[in-house]
This record gives structure tokens, C-alpha cells and sequence, in this order.
């Protein structure tokens, strides 16, 4: 992983600087010339890698001016990073993206040609929905009112209606998958079950306790993934905490250049874990491993929820039902080329008796959905998801397995709006049901 600067603690003189020094160090080689999926489609320059950082040295130095062609080219980066993990110098790709978002920000305020362009406007609109999600306690309210629309059928009316901005709303809206209640430890009927609980204590003897992190779009979108996780892990002997003071990771304000917000938040998570006496936190979705991987977390490990699986047990000792499945495997960008982990998934489904599991074809490039990405630049994100699902369909699988939400809700979308019946999931979900998880 490449060793990025700390701009939250520098000044506006020294983060400058940073910039410059870390663009300088781009040799313009073009190695990672085939592994970026918006120079592969666009066949331009200026939307690589080595384009994007000359352009962003060339405003750093102020040689070329902050324009809508330079807003447009960092707006079509996906942030994937799959650029740093073949650069021969380590070059910090994915802190210049960042810090570059971060200046148009800044140079938006005074600069109404920066302002009114559409990919900055698209950006402020996909803030605005940040700002929303990173609230927990609104978003466990609209769990049920989501589990309501879907169920009656209203939901579908619901995207018809003329909102200010309908295209939006109905994109985000075809994503959700069917949604599901946090586990509880009771019988109780209840219309609307409550929040996560506090405490799942481990199944027999306990041999540890770890801290769960739900993220925010993940703990509505992915409760079934958040569920599996913790049915396995107490399974297996450990306890799950969830502090009820955690949140957004902040990968969504960082990548919109609003680093110090994303540190807000992470001030917040470090807290709600601090004390509570866990030998590390747990993720399931592998973006939220990433920013939280690179945040201060007091010291606590951040681990995915396959490697840590693949650390914490003997699995002979474990009775897990066989499935005579093809199960294909699709790398998240996060957990690919950057937490470098992507082989924790395969081993954890190998664990499975008879299960075919294989790798979905031209994993190392993204499949657009990259955060908000697919509402930011929906035509480009479209065409990466095409790919995915031509590899999946010539794969020949019945599943199709991921370890990030995001992934997996953009290309479930893709698959149903074909009318295919492979099931999208992650991997300790299916793991969950083949050892009994109901």
C-alpha cells in the first residue's frame, strides 16, 4: 500500500507542497495504462492515471487552470486504485485524486465556471446524500418505511413520482435489494424489530470478543451480510460488540474532497469502539475496510470479516453442509488493490464441501459501481457493469460473490434488470447458510 501524506494536519502551504512532491514522483511509464477502466473505455490521456496526476501537478504549480475539462477528467475516476497497485514507484494515486476533489471543492466557492459545471454539480448532489446517510438513527428509522414500500408494492409508484431530481431517486432506488431486520437474540414478535443489539455473545466458549462495523448505506442495504456475520463469528467462539455510537466510515466525504469531515467521522468510530475491550473490528464491506484501514483507530486492528475467518479457527472442527454449486468470485477494487486480501474469499468458500468456486473473468478491472460513482457517472458505470455481466454469464455460475456492498448491489441491479436468477451475496452469507444460519 502506498504511504500517504496527512493532509488533515497540514497547512494549505504544506499540503501544496505534499501535492507536488507526490505528482513528481509519477514517471509517466504507462504501466498502468491497461489497468485503469476509464483509459481502457475512453482511449484518452487525460483520463489514466499519468493524465490525471500531470493535470493535477499542472494545477498543484498553477501552469493550467482549475477548468470544467480539469473537474470532468477527475470526476470520471473511479478511485479503484487498481493504478497504484502496479506502479513501480508507489506512486500515492489514490491521496492525489483525493486532495485534487479537495481543491475543486475549495476553488467552487469562488469560482462560479468551477461551480456550475455538471460533474461538479453532480458531486455536490451526491454530498448532499452523504451528509443524509451519515446519520445511523435516521437511517435505522427508514429500514422499516423501505421493508413497507417493498412489500406492498408501493416502491414502484414511488419511483414514478416527478421528483426534483427523478433520475436519482429511481437509480438509487433500483439498487435496494429485498430489506432484512438486524438478528436478535429473542422470540419477540415485534412489527418493526428494534436497532442491532449491544451484545452477541459467543456460542459455547468464548474465545474472544471483536467489535462489528455496520457502515451506514451497508446496515440498511446489507443487514443479511451483517447478520452472517455475526451468526458465524458466534459460531465459531467469539462475541460481537456493536457500539451504538458508530458511523459512517467517511469513504463517502473523502472522496468528494471533504477530508476533514471524513476525520470528523472517524473521531466518532474511534470513539464508540474505544473501551470496549475488542481484539479488533470486524468489516464486511471492504470499501469502509479501506478508509478505516487508513484512519487512526486507536490502535485497533481492522480486519475483513474473509481474513479474519481464515485466522480465528480450526474449520475441521466445523460442520458446514456441502453445495454442488458453481460459485463465481468477484474482487472488489478496496479488498484487490489496496487492502491486498482479495484471496480470503476463495480459501473461506473452499471451506464449503463441493462447491466449484472460480474467479469472475478480468477481476482487476471495477465494476463501476465505486461508491456513488454509478449516480455520479452513470453512462461509464453501465458499461464497466456490461462487462461484469457478460464474464458472469459465460462463467456459467449459479452465484456470484462479493465482498462489498456496494459491488454487490450495483451489479444484483444488473442482473435483474436481465431477468437473471443468479443470486448475488457475500462469501461468509453463503458460509452462514451452509452452516445453519436460517
Amino acid at each position: 500500500m502506498a504511504e500517504y501524506p496527512d493532509s488533515n494536519r497540514a497547512s494549505a502551504d504544506d499540503s501544496s507542497k505534499q501535492l507536488i512532491e507526490e505528482s513528481n514522483r509519477c514517471v509517466a511509464c504507462g504501466l498502468c495504462l491497461p489497468h485503469c477502466p476509464t483509459y481502457r473505455l475512453l482511449q484518452s490521456e487525460a483520463d489514466s492515471p499519468r493524465g490525471r496526476i500531470a493535470l493535477i501537478h499542472g494545477v498543484a504549480t498553477k501552469r493550467i487552470p482549475l477548468n470544467e475539462q480539469f473537474v470532468q477528467h477527475l470526476d470520471r475516476c473511479l478511485s479503484c486504485r487498481a493504478c497504484e497497485s502496479v506502479c513501480p514507484n508507489h506512486v500515492a494515486y489514490g491521496y492525489l485524486a483525493d486532495e485534487a476533489r479537495k481543491i475543486i471543492r475549495i476553488a467552487a466557492a469562488s469560482q462560479p465556471q468551477v461551480r456550475q459545471t455538471d460533474a461538479f454539480q453532480s458531486r455536490l448532489l451526491t454530498t448532499r446524500l452523504s451528509a443524509w446517510v451519515t446519520q445511523p438513527a435516521r437511517l435505522e428509522r427508514l429500514r422499516g418505511w423501505l421493508y413497507l414500500l417493498q412489500k406492498s408494492g408501493a416502491i414502484h409508484l414511488f419511483r414514478k413520482v416527478n421528483f426534483w431530481n427523478r433520475n436519482l431517486v429511481d437509480k438509487i432506488l433500483r439498487q435496494l435489494p429485498p430489506i432484512v431486520f438486524p438478528r436478535m437474540k429473542t422470540n419477540k414478535k415485534r412489527f418493526f424489530p428494534p436497532a442491532w443489539q449491544a451484545f452477541y455473545p459467543a456460542t459455547g466458549e468464548e474465545k474472544g470478543t471483536v467489535g462489528l462495523f455496520l457502515g451506514c448505506i451497508a446496515r440498511i442495504t446489507d443487514a443479511e451480510t451483517l447478520n452472517a456475520a455475526i451468526f458465524v463469528l458466534n459460531r465459531i467462539g467469539y462475541s460481537v460488540r456493536i457500539p451504538t455510537g458508530q458511523t459512517c466510515c467517511g469513504a463517502l466525504y473523502q472522496h468528494t474532497g471533504e477530508p476533514e469531515k471524513a476525520a470528523q467521522l472517524m473521531r466518532h468510530n474511534r470513539a464508540a469502539f474505544a473501551g470496549s475491550g475488542i481484539r479488533a473490528i470486524i468489516t464486511t464491506a471492504s470499501g469502509c475496510g479501506v478508509q478505516l484501514t487508513e484512519s487512526d483507530t486507536g490502535g485497533v486492528m481492522v480486519c475483513d470479516i474473509s481474513k479474519f475467518l481464515m485466522d480465528a479457527v480450526d474449520w475441521d472442527t466445523i460442520t458446514i453442509k456441502p453445495l454442488a454449486k458453481t460459485i463465481t468470485v468477484h474482487d472488489p477494487c478496496s479488498l484487490r488493490h489496496v487492502l491486498h486480501d482479495a484471496v480470503y474469499p476463495y480459501r473461506l468458500l473452499k471451506l464449503i464441501p463441493d462447491a466449484q468456486v472460480i474467479a469472475l473473468a478480468n477481476n482487476d478491472q471495477c465494476c463501476g459501481a465505486a461508491g456513488t460513482y454509478f449516480i455520479r457517472q452513470p453512462a461509464l458505470a453501465d458499461r464497466l457493469l456490461d462487462d461484469k455481466i457478460k464474464a458472469l454469464n459465460q462463467s456459467g455460475a449459479q452465484l456470484l460473490v462479493t465482498s462489498n456492498v456496494g459491488c454487490s448491489m450495483h451489479m444484483a441491479s444488473g442482473l435483474r434488470a436481465i431477468g437473471s436468477d443468479v443470486e448475488v451475496l457475500h462469501p461468509v452469507t453463503l458460509l452462514a447458510r451452509q452452516m445453519g444460519m436460517q
